[in-house]
Formats: structure tokens, sequence, C-alpha cells
């Protein structure tokens, strides 16, 4: 990165937190009848509850926009724009956005509403559940300069949920490649969203890519945490900070306490140590 993590974060290996949008227009589980305020409370109440557990960047997300797209339509980044822009003003730690699965949105969303970072499948193909998914870094870095975000970094899924590669390529190859290609970060994600990953594939992409940042980007858990900050450089956590540990839940501010106090000391004891 032209801009390492502790710069773009505030701290080395940092925790960032999923907020989950709720169901957007045009997709089957938004509610007409409360719209965009319905957005704005659920949004607005666990952008709050992640603040004061201490997280250090947040990653807005249409996580409920089941079942997900290649390509969505304009209503998404323009109802998700709509709802960052109004609570920018209480966004106290660095952002950034994801739309499942379109990196070209969300790219033109990070521009609009100032987003650090976009978290998005760039290289690689895989079929997938959602069809081939086929991503074109190179024409996405074309339209990055174009549109004036080339400050928006961009953090690449190489081992993407409801998926699987196609080719024989390792994950160590992928890692490698992604990096050479000028990603900013690489993740390692678990079959689908709060399902753990594998810890070989993420010491496989660490060893691989000592240049790059490498992100645990699903299942991660407090629990795990001091075992998964050995490798990684940061986490990307969302289910286990929910109440119960459900995905669709509220943020639980208990479990999003403990998980930043813990990586807060994993933190503090590698410093010592260094």
């Amino acid at each position: 990165m032209t801009i390492s993590l502790e710069q773009r974060f505030g701290t080395p290996k940092p925790v960032i937190a999923m907020l989950h949008f709720p169901g957007l227009p045009g997709r089957p589980r938004h509610d007409r009848e409360t719209g965009r305020q319905h957005l704005m409370d659920v949004v607005g109440r666990d952008l709050e509850v992640l603040q004061a557990a201490g997280v250090d960047a947040v990653l807005f997300c249409n996580e409920n926009d089941i079942p997900y797209q290649l390509a969505v339509g304009p209503e998404i980044p323009a109802a998700m724009a709509a709802v960052i822009g109004e609570l920018r003003s209480s966004i106290r730690v660095p952002f950034g956005v994801n739309i499942l699965w379109d990196a070209r949105a969300s790219l033109a969303l990070a521009r609009a509403t100032g987003a650090s970072f976009v978290r998005e499948v760039l290289t690689g193909v895989y079929e997938s559940d959602m069809g081939l998914m086929a991503p074109a870094l190179g024409d996405l870095a074309a339209y990055r300069e174009n549109i004036g975000a080339k400050d928006v970094a961009l953090f690449d899924n190489i081992t993407p949920e409801f998926s699987s590669s196609i080719g024989t390529r390792s994950i160590a190859e992928r890692a490698k490649s992604a990096s050479f290609l000028g990603v900013d970060a690489i993740l390692i994600s678990g079959p689908e969203a709060g399902m753990p990953f594998a810890m070989s594939d993420l010491r496989a992409a660490k060893e691989a890519v000592r240049q790059t940042p490498v992100f645990a980007n699903t299942g991660v858990q407090a629990e795990r945490l001091e075992e998964i900050l050995a490798v990684a450089d940061g986490v990307i956590v969302g289910t286990s900070l929910k109440v119960d540990g459900i995905t669709w839940n509220p943020v639980d501010p208990a479990r999003a306490r403990a998980l930043t106090e813990k990586a807060r000391r994993i933190r503090a004891a590698a410093a010592v140590t260094a």
C-alpha cells in the first residue's frame, strides 16, 4: 500500500466491523412501509454501538440483499449513499463500502461518500451461486482513475463466499498475482458470511505476499483472535458481533466490546515483545 495500515486506520492489525444495511429498495427483504427511516435507524444504531465499543473502522455493506447480484441497479448505491451521507457527521472512524457483488458500484459509492476503501472480488475467475464471477481489475482501475477515486484502497477477496475458483492455481499463487497487479489488501474468507476460513489459507497467502496486507474476512471470533492476528494483518468481522451470533441481528454491545478489548490486548502484547 502507498498508505500503510497504521496510517489508514490509526493502528496496526485493525479491527474493521461490518455495518449491515437492511434490505434495500428493489430487493426482496426491503421494507417499503418503513422505507428510508428504517435504514437510518438500523445502520445509525449499529454505527454508534460499534464506535462506542472501540472498533478501528467500519464497513457498510448490503448484506441483506439476498439473493445477491453480480451487477446492481442504481437504486442500491443511491440508497446507501443517502444513508451514509446523513450519518457522515456521526462517523468517527475510517470507513469502507461493499456492494455485493458489484465492484464498480462499490467504487462509485466510495467516491460519493468519502470511503477509504472498498471490499470486492477483484481478481481471478469463480463459479458461484450467483453465476460466473469474472472481475476485470484493469477496467476497474481505469474507472477509479476516471472518477477521481485514486485514494480509495482496493481490498481483494481472493476466496469469495458462495463460490470456488476456476483453475488449479493455489491460494499462494492467487495472492501473489493479486499483489503484483496492485491491490491494496488481500482477504481470506470462509464458504459464507460468518463461517470460519481455513487458517492454512491465511498462512499460505501471508507467506506468499509479505509486502501486501492480508486480512481474515469471515468467521472471526474473539476466542480465535490471538491465533488469527498472529498471522493476519487485520480482521473484518460481522456475524460474531451480533446478538446471539446471528448475521441478521443487531450488533451486541457486549460482544463488540469483548472483541475490540481483546484486540487491544493482543496488539499491546505484540508491541512489548517487538
